[in-house]
């Protein structure tokens, strides 16, 4: 099920997401008592600069949050493509500096193995919200139809963490698989232009090859798009 939110303005559109995801936090965290905590997931490129940065102002328990991404290139975080260089230069600061942040890279092992050491950290919780980004050939985190590793990534008993190496994108990528996106109780897109709103009418209208069509045409899942024309 999707639910349509459009802006003619991008600022409008970053403040209403931060507000949303910033309520939607709150809800987690006095549904799961004063003890628990709740993990939210964020999206890197250049497009969530805006939201991350409302975000990191929203008045959240921000010591009650784990942050961590819904996926990663691998390389270092000195890195200017390191979507946790951009978490740590936009969202980890005002209040949400408080949050505690679990990166998905460790490049001083192999890609392989820290796919496994995630896979096995029992204190790192499934997302509880979520905010997704896609690209233009439907891909959500890093879960491309072109790489080799696309019918384990999308298979219903796939890992929470999978390594996928994209053919059209550069650097191999950390992602949460299909399975893992589909579970979380909380997911929002944030796209923006003509094209890409084309892109996923199309994905939900008939079901695609594709991470967003397979998540768009799930019954079970509810995606909250925050769309703007600009």
């Amino acid at each position: 099920m999707i639910e349509l939110h459009a802006f003619d303005d991008p600022r409008a559109q970053a403040g209403a997401l931060a507000r949303a995801v910033g309520d939607a936090l709150n809800a987690s965290c006095a549904a799961s008592g004063d003890a628990s905590r709740t993990t939210l997931a964020v999206s890197g490129g250049t497009s969530p600069r805006p939201f991350l940065l409302a975000l990191a102002k929203e008045p959240v328990d921000w010591r009650r949050i784990d942050l961590t991404l819904v996926d990663d290139r691998w390389v270092p975080e000195t890195d200017a493509a390191s979507n946790a260089r951009l978490v740590r230069e936009t969202l980890l600061r005002d209040g949400a500096g408080d949050a505690r942040f679990l990166p998905l890279v460790d490049t001083a092992v192999t890609l392989e193995a820290n796919v496994a050491t995630l896979n096995a950290d029992a204190q790192r919780a499934l997302p509880g919200v979520a905010v997704l980004g896609m690209g233009e050939d439907g891909h959500t985190a890093s879960l491309f139809a072109d790489a080799p590793e696309w019918a384990r990534i999308t298979s219903p008993d796939a890992p929470r963490f999978v390594a996928v190496h994209p053919k059209a994108a550069p650097h191999a990528r950390v992602s949460l698989s299909l399975a893992a996106l589909k579970q979380i109780g909380r997911l929002y897109l944030l796209i923006s232009g003509t094209p890409k709103l084309d892109v996923l009418k199309a994905a939900a209208s008939t079901a695609q090859e594709n991470a967003i069509s397979k998540l768009a045409n799930d019954k079970g899942v509810r995606l909250d798009v925050y769309w703007c024309a600009n």
